[in-house]
């Protein structure tokens, strides 16, 4: 099992407020897995109070109202810049509140949410289990949890790559689809499905790739990763060794788990 006792949410908080302005500018692909996310939901009559967890600045939470404009939605982020935005691009719509906290720690009472929705956020949870547990905790009966995460083969490339270097944590771990499985049922939850999508981009370098990264806020936040700054040297062992197809452009897996879970 993977090991995410390890993520650090001081870095976390941090990393995402210093990319609250820069994420909507590269958030391509965030804002496709959201868009799939949608459809998912589509034949669902997720109507009520509605949690979006871990909003960012708001796509979800919009796409979501756009079509349920009778729900209640409560849009919530460990960063607070990131709510600021997600009130910005909300600002015409009446029916959202915004709370800053952390999904590990959601403070609502038993039964209190029709339904929780997350676009790739609970991969930045430490340990998952308890935070299914507790989402199960607030949910109603018969309420719905939908969720995008990613999956283990995300930034397989980037990870071979560092390993040709040296030993240290370059690249976060991801859970595999078996485990979350075994979370979500262990937390109570029934008729959980589960889909699986594995999305290719290309970039014009590795460079590219972790300026972007490093603008969504989702560069390496892991605690005890190598202390030391990375030399050139390593780098450039690193950009030698990272797989390339013809041409000078690069190609990123990104392995995105889709999730729908019934109290």
């Amino acid at each position: 099992m993977s090991d995410y006792s390890a993520v650090d949410k001081i870095k976390l908080k941090h990393a995402f407020s210093q990319s609250s302005l820069s994420y909507d500018r590269v958030a391509h692909l965030q804002r496709e897995v959201g868009g799939e996310l949608i459809t998912m939901m589509a034949d669902l009559a997720l109507q009520g109070l509605v949690i979006d967890l871990g909003c960012g600045t708001g796509f979800l939470s919009a796409e979501f109202l756009a079509t349920r404009s009778k729900s209640q939605l409560i849009a919530l982020d460990i960063a607070l810049p990131m709510l600021k935005q997600a009130q910005l691009k909300l600002q015409a719509v009446s029916s959202v509140q915004y709370l800053c906290a952390d999904i590990e720690n959601i403070p609502f009472q038993p039964q209190s949410i029709e339904h929780c929705m997350s676009n790739l956020a609970m991969q930045w949870c430490r340990l998952p289990q308890p935070v299914f547990t507790d989402i199960y905790r607030i949910l109603k009966p018969e309420g719905y949890f939908m969720f995008s995460t990613f999956g283990p083969s995300t930034l397989q490339e980037l990870k071979a790559a560092w390993a040709q270097v040296d030993a240290f944590s370059h690249v976060n771990d991801f859970y595999k689809h078996t485990e979350l499985l075994a979370m979500l049922t262990a937390a109570g939850f029934v008729e959980v499905r589960m889909q699986r999508r594995v999305y290719a981009v290309t970039y014009e370098s590795v460079m590219q790739l972790m300026h972007e990264l490093k603008q969504l806020g989702a560069h390496n936040i892991l605690a005890g990763r190598q202390r030391s700054l990375t030399t050139k040297t390593a780098l450039k062992k690193m950009l030698s060794a990272y797989a390339t197809d013809e041409g000078a452009k690069i190609m990123a897996t990104f392995e995105v788990l889709f999730f729908s879970a019934k109290r």
